[in-house]
């Protein structure tokens, strides 16, 4: 079989029909992986209440431990099952769910969620996925279901179902069981992830929702909004906050205005002269973030030894793709 994305033949990627969807909501159930379609990328999902199907998605990705996971739910409601709901935590439910909006709220004292996915914390982030496949998947499950980006830790993100087959091992290698497949992601970015446990929100994660719109939604009532470095040190309190991290294999150049040799160019707007692929050639951020990942994905399997990124507008969704650049240009060195 073969899906969109190149998925070699003998994978474990099924078409997202009622059939799939109903075996991967079996294979939920007991106790496997599964990757599913969202909005914003590819995710690697486990029944968030069983600790060792949680520790096996850190196993697969290679992902330390200390990283937080989201918490995929079906609605607004769900969440007050697992987490305390503060006031600013309901605003932007009420605004953004479903959606690319992440929360993170206190744990409730008698939270059913494995203590993994919130690595240590006394908190969880929870999401609702604006994804007729992912929301129907958490409704055969009845589940609710840990979810990072299904690809190996620092990698970059999968927004096609084959992504998730190149990176990650088969189901007999303790890779997922199921792959849905889809299609290609609509929003190509992580979710946002906000701090709603006080009085301010705070953006630990910039991602698939920008900035203006959560302050739109605010209208100021609850103060500005911050951002993760107002926060203070130590370890990461969100997914995403690694300092290396949505990288791929070959050396990355951000703000370059052409191509060296060896180079290939990942272009921005109309005057992107010698580019090999153009996130937007109408300059658009949004079209941008929704291409992101997949000609990443591109280039690094193609010829050219390393990459290199026009500069790209920081505002709106221009930051979630500058942010997820800084982190994929980092190497081991600067860590």
């Amino acid at each position: 079989m073969t899906a969109s994305g190149g998925a070699p033949t003998g994978s474990a990627v099924v078409a997202a029909d009622a059939a799939g969807i109903a075996h991967a909501a079996e294979a939920l159930r007991s106790g496997r992986l599964v990757a599913f379609p969202t909005e914003t990328v590819y995710g690697l999902g486990a029944d968030a209440t069983n600790d060792t199907a949680v520790a096996e998605i850190y196993a697969v990705k290679g992902r330390p431990d200390f990283n937080p996971l989201i918490v995929h739910i079906p609605d607004a409601d769900t969440a007050a099952d697992y987490a305390k709901i503060t006031p600013l935590g309901r605003l932007l439910m009420d605004a953004f769910w479903p959606g690319p909006l992440s929360i993170v709220l206190p744990r409730r004292a008698d939270c059913r969620l494995s203590r993994l996915v919130s690595a240590g914390l006394d908190t969880v982030a929870l999401r609702a996925p604006a994804h007729d496949v992912g929301q129907a998947l958490l409704r055969a499950s009845d589940l609710p279901v840990a979810a990072p980006s299904a690809n190996r830790s620092g990698r970059m993100s999968p927004t096609q179902a084959g992504h998730v087959a190149a990176s990650l091992p088969g189901p007999d290698q303790g890779g997922p069981a199921v792959i849905l497949d889809a299609g290609a992601c609509t929003v190509g970015l992580e979710s946002t992830v906000v701090d709603a446990t006080g009085d301010q929100a705070v953006i630990l994660r910039p991602g698939g929702l920008s900035r203006e719109d959560i302050e739109a939604a605010l209208g100021g009532s609850y103060g500005p909004v911050a951002d993760a470095h107002e926060i203070g040190p130590g370890g990461p309190r969100s997914p995403g906050m690694l300092a290396r991290h949505y990288a791929p294999a070959k050396p990355l150049r951000l703000n370059a205005e052409t191509a060296e040799d060896g180079e290939a160019l990942l272009g921005f707007g109309p005057d992107a002269p010698g580019a090999t692929l153009n996130l937007s050639a109408a300059g658009n951020t949004t079209e941008a973030a929704a291409n992101l990942f997949t000609m990443l994905h591109d280039l690094d399997a193609g010829p050219a030894p390393a990459i290199a990124v026009m500069p790209i507008p920081d505002r709106g969704l221009g930051r979630a793709i500058n942010d997820r650049l800084i982190r994929a240009a980092r190497t081991e060195d600067d860590e």
